[in-house]
């Protein structure tokens, strides 16, 4: 009700309220407006550029949790409402998220445990790529396999989604290039130097130097990758390994899933120095969405936890709790319970983003999310349908139209194409490479 005087006009601090009210009201509506407006855009940038993902774990989920039957899990239904073994996350992907996502390509790790070694390391790296094959059999109205930058445009216009495959480790080749060839020949079309741990020819950015970068068949596997046009993926290697590898490739490299090092000091995070090498190089850096690679503060937590999980039960000797199971758990949930986790956020994954961005350029920066490699994710990103919110937090943040559209996908398949060029070139300049690895020598 308006307040009146006794002149019958409306009292000023009726005034002042209506018109503060009014105001608000105007701003709610003008918000609201700009938020369809960044979702529209999102929308139709989305349309003309497949986004694409450099790194989905998903395959070695399927193998681990329905033993690789895919019969066993729909992708046509929501994954996240699946049982999931103890300690393990929701299923973060399915076809329904993935159309929501509106996800134009994605690169399938084919990762096999570091464990995994010689020729076993060869059969089960082929039944993760004959996994994939068989997902994009299974639902053809929704996925295709790609082997080409071409491949994915032509997917993307007939409305599905590109499914490409990656090696996850340097390890799954057995120290072979004609191992190598064969996974290429197979589909695969990105290698990652190492995983977790060294190669006998690349070491990894989480054990203990060993080469001080690539050994000389190390740059003789980057050299036939080149020659190949199979992608050199640079995540989880070792600085000196970046290095060694930009130096080595005739053509862009990647990282699938990797994020800034200047933002959070985490081992698997890419330094300023090797951003702007991967600028002159023409490659691209492909963020990871993993909590303790986008969180200082998680990637703290995350240590924390460990050591107070080695100090309750770290078998066969060490432990206060040794051999009392239960006891460990229920010592480590109580030392939860008292230290939080930390939240990781969207907005943090943007941190990384734009970072990226500004030390290497728009042209070097994509979206790597690692999802079911991960075992949560930032409140915001949980699964494969929200990375148009991200987008629409860069367009908040002042990206325009064409930067969106590199970050979600030019940036990759310009770099896919490059590199097909540059093997186009290599074959017909040299022969496959016949290097062996050098024995290690004896005293």
């Amino acid at each position: 009700m308006q307040t009146v005087g006794i002149t019958g006009r409306a009292h000023p601090a009726a005034t002042r309220g209506m018109a503060i009210g009014l105001i608000l009201l105007l701003l709610g509506v003008s918000l609201a407006a700009r938020a369809d407006d960044y979702q529209r855009r999102v929308e139709q940038i989305l349309l003309r550029t497949p986004l694409i993902d450099g790194h989905n774990d998903l395959p070695w989920e399927i193998r681990d949790r329905f033993k690789g039957d895919l019969a066993a899990v729909d992708l046509r239904s929501d994954t996240a409402r699946l049982p999931a073994p103890e300690g393990a996350a929701p299923l973060m992907t399915d076809i329904p998220r993935l159309r929501a996502g509106h996800m134009g390509g994605q690169f399938w790790s084919v990762w096999i445990p570091t464990e995994t070694k010689g020729f076993e390391a060869v059969q089960t790296t082929l039944e993760q790529m004959d996994l994939v094959k068989r997902m994009a059999e299974r639902y053809p109205a929704d996925l295709e396999m790609a082997y080409t930058a071409a491949d994915v445009r032509r997917i993307h216009r007939s409305h599905k989604i590109a499914a490409m495959i990656g090696i996850e480790g340097g390890h799954q080749i057995n120290n072979s290039l004609a191992v190598l060839r064969q996974m290429y020949d197979a589909g695969a079309r990105y290698m990652t130097l190492t995983h977790t741990s060294n190669t006998a020819w690349a070491d990894s950015a989480t054990d203990k130097p060993v080469h001080h970068g690539l050994a000389p068949f190390g740059i003789e596997v980057v050299r036939e990758m080149n020659r190949l046009g199979m992608l050199v993926d640079l995540s989880h290697v070792s600085p000196d390994t970046m290095r060694a590898a930009l130096s080595a490739s005739a053509a862009p490299v990647i990282f699938s899933h990797s994020s800034a090092r200047a933002l959070v000091d985490h081992p698997r995070n890419v330094p300023d120095d090797i951003l702007r090498s991967v600028a002159a190089n023409g490659g691209v850096v492909m963020v990871n969405f993993a909590p303790g690679y986008v969180s200082d503060a998680r990637n703290r937590w995350d240590a924390d936890q460990a050591a107070e999980r080695t100090r309750f039960n770290s078998p066969p000797y060490v432990g206060l709790y040794i051999g009392q199971p239960e006891r460990a758990k229920a010592a480590l949930a109580d030392w939860e319970q008292k230290h939080p986790r930390p939240t990781t956020t969207l907005a943090q994954v943007a941190d990384h983003v734009e970072h990226i961005k500004q030390v290497a350029g728009v042209d070097h920066v994509g979206l790597g999310s690692d999802f079911d490699g991960i075992e949560d994710a930032p409140v915001g990103l949980a699964g494969v349908d929200r990375y148009p919110a991200l987008l629409e937090e860069l367009m908040r943040r002042g990206w325009t139209d064409a930067d969106v559209a590199k970050l979600a996908g030019e940036n990759v398949l310009r770099v896919m194409a490059a590199t097909e060029k540059v093997a186009e070139r290599l074959r017909a300049e040299r022969p496959a490479s016949g290097a062996l690895l050098a024995a290690p020598a004896t005293r």
